[in-house]
């Protein structure tokens, strides 16, 4: 898994980003995040089936941002853990309770500590950043930066991705410094083709030996 597309239905609208989706998709993103945090539980668990019957079609997994009951009363394929969610080693536990052995657990990290926990946490995969500049991350500080991406992915505890201003142009970057893929939003949103952008974020992570085992 080394490329995923954050949603952001929020700031683009349900529709929109559903249509850029299925682009990214069938340009061969390889999952979906579904990061829609406002959302009321009834209307998050509709939206996350409508992108689970996409991504069926393309062999793509989809991952719940934070609520990993509807990540797992949908039969999603993992979760992502933000700073203040649920431990990893408890989601764990959950999903094995459910005969949920392959199920995807990924968190948000800033340091090497937050790896090593990460790690020890028994998560899948890590999300690094903000790597670049991005406006939703700029009010809390200074982009992180591709060094401060090389020493936490030099430990290789367990995959990282570079998130936070991502682009087809710097993708090359994180890879050489040890990221295992990338995550990406408003490149492909904010594209007037948001395929071909899609296309390109695959192609330039494809080079990449490192990956998350399917």
């Amino acid at each position: 898994m080394r490329t995923i597309l954050i949603t952001d239905a929020r700031r683009y609208g349900r529709e929109r980003t559903l249509d850029v989706v299925h682009l990214a998709l069938e340009a061969g993103i390889e999952a979906v995040q579904v990061c829609e945090k406002a959302w009321v539980a009834r209307q998050l668990l509709g939206f996350v089936v409508e992108i689970l019957s996409l991504a069926e079609g393309y062999g793509a997994r989809v991952l719940v941002n934070d609520r990993l009951d509807i990540a797992l009363g949908t039969g999603a394929h993992g979760v992502h853990l933000d700073d203040e969610a649920l431990h990893p080693e408890a989601a764990r536990e959950l999903a094995r309770r459910l005969a949920r052995e392959d199920f995807l657990i990924g968190v948000l990290v800033h340091d090497r500590a937050d790896v090593a926990r990460a790690s020890a946490g028994t998560a899948d995969y890590a999300l690094f950043g903000p790597v670049y500049s991005t406006p939703d991350a700029d009010e809390f500080g200074p982009p992180l930066g591709v060094k401060a991406l090389q020493v936490v992915c030099a430990d290789r505890w367990v995959p990282v991705l570079a998130v936070g201003g991502i682009t087809p142009e710097n993708i090359p970057e994180v890879l050489e410094a040890g990221a295992a893929g990338v995550a990406i939003t408003r490149a492909v949103f904010e594209a007037d083709d948001p395929g071909a952008v899609a296309r390109r974020c695959v192609e330039a992570a494809g080079s990449n030996p490192s990956r998350i085992s399917d």
